[in-house]
Parts: C-alpha cells; sequence; structure tokens
C-alpha cells in the first residue's frame, strides 16, 4: 500500500485530488492545506510520494520540498504550478532534485501516470539505497576478514617456520629437477652444509642408494624413499634414512629426511639373530633329512608299507622345514648386502627351457595348460646372474601351477626389447584383490587377506629383493575371477652374443 501526501493551500484543489486517487484506488491519502501540518506529519511518517503547489503563505513548495528532501532525500516530489511559474519550477527541480513538476490545470492522466511513477521510482530508490547498506556492510566485513585472515597466516607462517626451524627431521624444497631450493637447520646439519650452499646443489648431490633410484614425475604426488643414504660433508658419515616427499605446490616437492640409524641397527640385529638361528638349524636338519633317507633306503633294514609311509611323511616335513630355513638366510643374505651378484652372460632362452622341464610334470598333474613364447633370437644371451634368475622364473612359474584351478592355463612369455629382458607369467585363475597386491612382494605375505597360503610368504619377497639387485623391477596385474599377470623387467641386459659385455652390469 503506498502513502500520498499532498499540500496546497486552497481546499478545492486538495479536494479534487483526493476524490481523484480514490477512484485510482489509493486509500492511504494524506492531504494538507498547511506546510506546516504537512511537516509535522512527515516528522512521524513516511510516504511514497509527496504532491505540493508552488505558491502557499506561509512558505512556498520550493522551501517546503526541500525541508521534506532532508527528512526523505529517496522519496520522489513532485511540484504543481501555474504557467506563470514555470521558471521556478525548473529552478526548483534544480536546486532541489525534484521527480517532476506539473501544470495547473493539470491532465489527470498524466498526472496519475506520474504518481505512479513516482511511487515506483521512490521503491526502486529505496532498494537501491538498502542494497548499498548492504554492500557497504559486506565490503567491511569483507575488509575485516581479509585483515584477520592476514593476521591468521602470519601467525600460522610463524608457527610453521618455527615447527619446521625446530624439527629433528631434516626437511627441504626441490624442484622437478631435484634442484634445492630451502632446507631447515636439522637437514644442514644432516649434510654438514650451510643453506645457501645446499640451495646450490641437486638432491641426488647428498643422498644416494644401491637399491632404489630417485625419480619425480607428473604422475605421482608422493614419493617414498627407503635404503637410502645422506653423506654428512665435514664428517664423511654415511647415514641411513628414509624420505617422504610430497607435491606441495605445482613442480615443486617438499621432502622430510628421517634418520633412522637406531632402526636399521635393530633390524640389523634381529636379522643377525635370525641369521645365526635359521643357519644353526640346517645342520641338525640335514642330519634328520640323510637319515631318513637311510631308513628309506633300507640301510637299515626293509620297512614295512605303514613304515614306510610314516618315514616320507617326515622326510618332506623336514624337507620343507629345510626349505623355510634357506629362503630366510638368502632374504638376510640380500638385506644384509653380503651376497653379490655373480653375473655371466647366459642364452636366456636355455634357461627358461630348464625351468619349464622341472616344472611340466607338476602342470600335466593337475592337466594345465603350460606353454612358453618366446619374441627374441634362440642363441640370445643376457648379463645377470643365473642362478638368481632361475630362482624368479621358477617361483612366479610355482606359483602360477600352484594357484590356477585344474583344466587352467598357464601362458609364459619371454622377450628381449630394447636391450631389456622382460619375463612374464600369466594365467586363468582366481586372481587377487586389488587391496591385497602392495603386500604380495612384502615379507611373509601369505595368500590374499580371503586366503592365506600354505607357503613362507618369502617368495615373492625374495624375488623382488633379486630382480631390484639386478636393477629392474618386478610388478603384478590381476583380475578377480579373470586371473594374474606377474612381469619382471632387467634393464639393459642383453648381449649380442656370449662375448659381448658392452652392455654389462658390474
Amino acid at each position: 500500500m503506498s502513502k500520498i501526501v499532498a499540500v496546497d493551500d486552497e481546499k478545492m484543489v486538495t479536494s479534487a485530488l483526493k476524490t481523484l486517487f480514490k477512484i485510482e484506488g489509493y486509500s492511504d491519502i494524506n492531504l494538507f492545506n498547511s506546510t506546516k501540518e504537512a511537516l509535522e506529519f512527515l516528522a512521524d511518517n513516511k510516504p511514497d510520494l509527496i504532491i505540493s503547489d508552488f505558491i502557499m503563505p506561509e512558505m512556498n513548495g520550493l522551501e517546503f520540498l526541500r525541508e521534506a528532501k532532508k527528512l526523505y532525500p529517496e522519496v520522489s516530489m513532485i511540484l504543481l504550478t501555474g504557467y506563470a511559474d514555470k521558471e521556478n519550477a525548473i529552478k526548483a527541480i534544480n536546486e532541489v532534485g525534484l521527480y517532476k513538476y506539473i501544470e495547473k490545470p493539470w491532465d489527470n492522466d498524466d498526472l496519475l501516470m506520474n504518481v505512479r511513477n513516482g511511487i515506483e521510482r521512490s521503491h526502486l530508490l529505496e532498494n537501491l539505497r538498502d542494497k548499498i547498506a548492504e554492500l557497504e556492510d559486506a565490503k567491511k566485513k569483507l575488509q575485516d576478514y581479509s585483515e584477520n585472515l592476514e593476521r591468521i597466516v602470519a601467525e600460522r607462517t610463524a608457527e610453521i617456520a618455527g615447527i619446521i626451524n625446530y624439527c629433528a627431521d631434516g626437511i627441504l624444497i626441490i624442484d622437478k629437477l631435484g634442484n634445492i631450493e630451502r632446507v631447515n637447520p636439522s637437514c644442514e646439519n644432516m649434510i654438514g652444509l650451510s643453506a645457501s650452499a645446499l640451495c646450490t646443489k641437486n638432491f641426488k648431490d647428498i643422498a644416494y642408494s644401491n637399491k632404489s633410484q630417485f625419480k619425480l614425475d607428473d604422475e605421482n604426488t608422493e614419493v617414498f624413499l627407503r635404503d637410502f643414504y645422506v653423506v654428512n660433508d665435514l664428517s664423511g658419515v654415511h647415514t641411513p634414512v628414509e624420505i617422504s616427499f610430497a607435491l606441495c605446490a605445482p613442480e615443486k616437492y617438499v621432502g622430510v629426511i628421517r634418520n633412522v640409524t637406531v632402526q636399521k641397527e635393530t633390524e640389523r640385529l634381529r636379522d643377525d639373530f635370525i641369521a645365526t638361528l635359521t643357519h644353526d638349524m640346517r645342520t641338525p636338519l640335514l642330519a634328520q633329512i640323510q637319515t631318513l633317507k637311510f631308513f628309506l633306503e633300507g640301510a637299515i633294514g626293509d620297512l614295512d608299507e605303514k613304515q614306510r609311509v610314516l618315514l616320507s611323511t617326515m622326510l618332506q616335513s623336514n624337507e620343507d622345514l629345510l626349505g623355510l630355513v634357506n629362503a630366510l638366510l638368502e632374504v638376510y643374505r640380500f638385506e644384509s648386502g653380503k651376497l653379490e651378484l655373480c653375473r655371466t652372460n647366459f642364452p636366456i632362452k636355455d634357461l627358461v627351457e630348464q625351468c619349464y622341464s622341472e616344472l611340466e610334470p607338476l602342470a600335466k598333474k593337475k592337466n594345465l595348460n603350460f606353454s612358453v613364447e618366446y619374441e627374441m633370437p634362440d642363441k640370445l644371451y643376457i648379463n645377470a646372474d643365473r642362478v638368481e634368475i632361475k630362482r624368479v622364473i621358477t617361483n612366479l612359474c610355482g606359483n602360477a601351477l600352484n594357484y590356477t584351478n585344474k583344466d587352467g592355463e598357464i601362458k609364459v612369455l619371454a622377450k628381449a626389447q630394447n636391450g631389456d629382458f622382460i619375463f612374464s607369467v600369466s594365467d586363468n585363475g582366481n586372481g587377487i584383490p586389488q587391496d591385497d597386491i602392495p603386500n604380495l612382494f612384502l615379507r611373509f605375505s601369505q595368500g590374499t587377506a580371503k586366503k592365506r597360503s600354505t607357503g613362507t610368504g618369502l617368495g615373492l619377497y625374495l624375488s623382488r629383493q633379486i630382480i631390484e639387485t639386478h636393477g629392474g623391477k618386478i610388478w603384478v596385474d590381476s583380475k578377480i575371477n579373470k586371473g594374474s599377470e606377474f612381469t619382471f623387467l632387467l634393464t639393459d641386459v642383453v648381449m649380442r652374443d656370449k662375448n659381448d659385455c658392452t652392455s654389462s652390469h658390474s
């Protein structure tokens, strides 16, 4: 509902306005013949439109509307004037900022149209004022928030800087190429160089590994390095460390270097204990195995069937236990660095054929379709440790035979590609859940979360150790109910002939 205030010293004019506005549907009409009474009303009542005559005895319309403008600057105001007052009306519009002036006598349609437009203009100006006020309030809040945010960021930055500076672990920031950009004091102490000196170096200048390689790429937002060492430039001490890198900005990585000397010493003591224990177990186990074989061969007399079955079972159990002991010793030798590869140049196809011939009877026993495919010359030589590579091939193929259902299919592929040797074993077995794949190559990992194997859990772990010691990689691709494919890659090992050592690794 719109509130209209009209002032004219002639009662006949105000009466005519009242009748006209009521016919048009306006009900909140406030008419005055005195400017003083009108101002008193306006002091407590906000109108949507003010209409005033120009010539009045107490104060003219220009003076009245100027006072009204002080109270309600956004309300539309219309001045009624005679033709002779036209110049004064234009002056009033310019000085006071009136909405319209209408000459007397007015045209009713023209007056009503200006009334409607004036009311709408008042509402628009009022809404605009409210929006401006809201914007000013929002601007102030944003300014306050910005100031608080800057303060909070400064405080948090100071806290983080303090944490980094007093952190016991070494912290550094590098770019994608490994160039060092920032370090903390612990990193300076660990390397024995100042921050300014370290920031002229590459990460590969301060850390090394005999087993792993350092590489950052766009696909890896996190990289974890184990079996690494950092060298103190002052003391020459080689400190074993584990390093975690995480992407902190585009092509920027933050790395945390943790000293694991105590952990490594604890692991060494544990592994030495296991190695000593398992080594001491081999002698009595070999003695028991040999004794049982003497019994089974009839060295102390003939055996009946029950005795032979019992002794055969005991022999098998002792041989399985000896296999576990030997596997533990092999793992210890690899992890302690006491095993040195005996690299030779040998025909890889002959080795694969040998492993295939030894395992083929097991495949026939389960009625498995066991086949080998080659994508390389018949007399292709590789440079590697023949005994250890045979261990890996036998383990991968043996696992496929054990975990493939009867009447299943196993395919072996051996190929040479750009100086690399690639070996893969695929089956159509039950497959491995994706959640279990990361654990397959860990120590004592036995089967999957749903089904455990009866093995030692060292076969795949030892295979990984052997391949990585050769500088290669081993991995698995598997899908549930479709099968698995185990693959290992030896880089730059292919020889043109037996005597070609140009690509060999020492």
